[in-house]
C-alpha cells in the first residue's frame, strides 16, 4: 500500500463546519477532486498537484501544530490510496480524527472510530448524480451528513433524503446555506417550519476570517 500523499495544505484553525464548529482543529487538506461543484470554495485543492509527503511526514507536521483534533479533507481525500493509512495512524497516535468526503467514493473500509462526514450533493451543485448512496448505509451515530443548500429545490431534495434514509435518527445532519445565494435566515425558516431535527451550519471559519481563503 502506498505511503505517499499529495498534500495541498496543513494548518491549524478553528473548525468551521460540522458539529465540531468552534473547536481548534488541524486541517490536512489533500490535493485532487473527482467532482466540480458549482459553489466549490476550495478549487485550488482540485487544481493544484499538491506536495508529495509520506504519511510519516504528515504525522510530523500535524504533531508540530499541537492540537488533539485532526480533520482530513480535500479536495476529495478518499481518492488517495494512503488516506486510509493516514487515518489509522492518526487515530493510533491518540488524535480525535475526522474525515470529510464528498460522498462519491466508498467509505465502508474506513475505521468507524473515525468521524466520517459525508457531503451529500444537492441538485444545484451540478453533481447530485455522483452521490454513492450505499455510503449512507454505513453511517452510525459517530458520523455526520452535510447538505450544502443553494436554493429551495436543494432543501426539498435534502429533506427527502433525510426522510428516506432516517438520517436524523441515525447520525448528525447539517444543512449549510451557500452564501450569498441563500440567506441563512431563509434556510432557518424552512427548517423550523418542517420541524427538522438538523443543525444549521454557517461556515464559522469564513465569518471569523472573511478576507482569508487559504489556511483557515
Amino acid at each position: 500500500m502506498s505511503e505517499t500523499l499529495q498534500v495541498n495544505e496543513i494548518f491549524k484553525s478553528i473548525q468551521g463546519e460540522s458539529s465540531f464548529a468552534g473547536l481548534p482543529c488541524v486541517m490536512v487538506r489533500l490535493a485532487g477532486c473527482n467532482l466540480d461543484c458549482t459553489w466549490c470554495d476550495t478549487r485550488y485543492a482540485r487544481a493544484e498537484p499538491g506536495l508529495a509527503m509520506t504519511v510519516s511526514e504528515v504525522l510530523q507536521a500535524v504533531a508540530k501544530l499541537d492540537c488533539t483534533r485532526v480533520e482530513v479533507t480535500g479536495g476529495e481525500p478518499m481518492l488517495q490510496q494512503a488516506t486510509k493509512t493516514l487515518l489509522e495512524k492518526l487515530r493510533l497516535a491518540g488524535y480525535e480524527v475526522l474525515l470529510e468526503t464528498n460522498g462519491s467514493v466508498d467509505i465502508s473500509s474506513i475505521d468507524r472510530r473515525v468521524r466520517r462526514i459525508i457531503d451529500v450533493k444537492c441538485p444545484a451543485s451540478g453533481q447530485a448524480e455522483r452521490n454513492l448512496w450505499s455510503n449512507l448505509d454505513e453511517l452510525t451515530d459517530q458520523d455526520e451528513v452535510k447538505f450544502v443548500i443553494a436554493e429551495r429545490g436543494d432543501y426539498d431534495f435534502a429533506r427527502k433524503i433525510i426522510d428516506t434514509h432516517s438520517l436524523a435518527e441515525r447520525c448528525g445532519v447539517i444543512l449549510s446555506p451557500v452564501q450569498p445565494s441563500l440567506n441563512p435566515a431563509e434556510l432557518a425558516r424552512w427548517i423550523l417550519a418542517d420541524n427538522l431535527d438538523v443543525r444549521l451550519g454557517l461556515q464559522l471559519h469564513k465569518i471569523i476570517f472573511p478576507d482569508t481563503q487559504r489556511g483557515v
